[in-house]
């Protein structure tokens, strides 16, 4: 009997040290891909324009291949989710691939190189965040948790991977991205050998029927229209920030903490947006947010100093921290219950996909031919044409409400 409890008491201390391992481990693994996120991506345009000396054209066509590679490879790593069950499996697999194509990317000379290599990046990258979050919201689910808490640390690990990225460069070498971007991976791959082997939760599919659907809504698709031209500067600026702060005579260094101010700002606004959302509304938080985004645009525009661009930095918390959290539950009211899982794989589809694309591309046309200031007042356009079009959501959601 004694040797029972005895036995009953080790069982339930054991678990409990396996339940508290996997309460950190979590964090630590968002931690470590988002470090090797922003370690690479915030300085690669400024790699390619200093270091492989490629034209603004050039830049625009490398940088904007990931989302259009994502769209395409996204449904298939889901699908080897689905026939394998086993997503660590495959986490792992793309980690490793990852860190192989990053640290490649060091050797690339030419324009065709740099190509074939994005391409291969982005394929094995654009599974390491679906399958994670999966993993990790199916251990939520079980075993309970805040998945919030848990991704909050991933902005923290890209705010502190871009001010060390920035220092690392300037002391180091540009080289010094690919080996950071890669090391992380490569830990988060080791550290992804003991998450949980529960499968991932379904996503959406885009199937013809689901998005055929979804499209004879006419107020989804209006907001279709409205993220496509509010994300896409968004995620474009990504890949000029960093030119238009070096143009403005920072260094990289500079360029890091501008990065971590903007990346850092966004988390306070994240864990506000659901409590902001229910006092102020979707349609008037997301205008709020596009109106930011305009005039934080416009103002680049206008050559501004130095220290107010990093100022302004600040204000990517409040544009992007609350239109991100806004346009996601938006997307998932706007769809019927049995597709709302497709209405977040379009939404992620136009906004993260087509819109990060055509607005990289025509921003590197824009800089080749008249300069930043040219890029930013065509993301400036793009922001008041999505407002415009927020406000027609927004007045045809009142008239329906009546």
């Amino acid at each position: 009997m004694a040797h029972d409890v005895l036995e009953h008491c080790f069982s339930n201390r054991k678990a409990l040290k396996h339940a508290a391992e996997r309460k950190s481990m979590f964090p630590l693994f968002y931690f470590l891909i988002f470090f090797a996120f922003g370690a690479l991506f915030p300085l690669l345009s400024l790699y390619l324009q200093e270091e492989a000396r490629l034209a603004g054209t050039a830049i625009g066509w490398i940088m904007s291949l990931p989302p259009i590679v994502t769209m395409a490879a996204q449904p298939l790593w889901g699908m080897a989710a689905d026939y394998t069950r086993k997503p660590v499996g495959l986490l792992m697999m793309a980690l490793g691939l990852a860190a192989l194509f990053g640290w490649l990317y060091s050797f690339a000379d030419g324009y065709r190189a740099f190509v074939v290599l994005t391409v291969l990046l982005s394929a094995a990258q654009s599974a390491i965040v679906p399958l994670s979050d999966s993993i990790a919201l199916e251990h939520v689910r079980t075993r309970g948790g805040n998945y919030g808490a848990i991704r909050l640390w991933g902005s923290l690990g890209f705010a502190a991977a871009v001010l060390l990225s920035g220092w690392l460069s300037e002391r180091f070498g540009f080289a010094a991205i690919f080996y950071a971007f890669s090391a992380m991976l490569l830990a988060a791959a080791a550290l992804a050998a003991r998450l949980p082997r529960s499968q991932a939760a379904p996503t959406g599919r885009l199937t013809g029927r689901a998005i055929g659907g979804l499209l004879s809504i006419r107020p989804f698709r209006l907001l279709l229209v409205a993220v496509f031209l509010l994300f896409g500067p968004i995620l474009a600026n990504n890949s000029y920030f960093g030119l238009l702060i070096h143009e403005l005579g920072g260094t990289l260094t500079g360029i890091g903490v501008a990065f971590l101010l903007a990346a850092g700002s966004e988390a306070p606004f994240m864990k506000a947006a659901d409590r902001l959302i229910l006092r102020f509304g979707m349609a008037r938080l997301l205008l709020f947010a596009a109106f930011v985004s305009a005039a934080r645009w416009w103002l680049y525009v206008a050559d501004p100093p130095l220290w107010l661009v990093y100022m302004t930095a600040v204000v990517q918390g409040c544009s992007v921290g609350l239109a991100i959290p806004t346009a996601l539950q938006w997307a998932r009211r706007l769809a019927p219950e049995p597709v709302q899982a497709t209405a977040v794989a379009l939404y992620s589809a136009v906004s993260n996909g087509l819109g990060a694309w055509f607005c990289t591309l025509v921003g590197g046309y824009l800089l080749e031919r008249w300069g930043m200031g040219a890029v930013y007042s065509f993301f400036g356009i793009c922001t008041l044409a999505g407002a415009a079009v927020l406000l027609a959501l927004r007045k045809r959601e009142d008239q329906m409400g009546r």
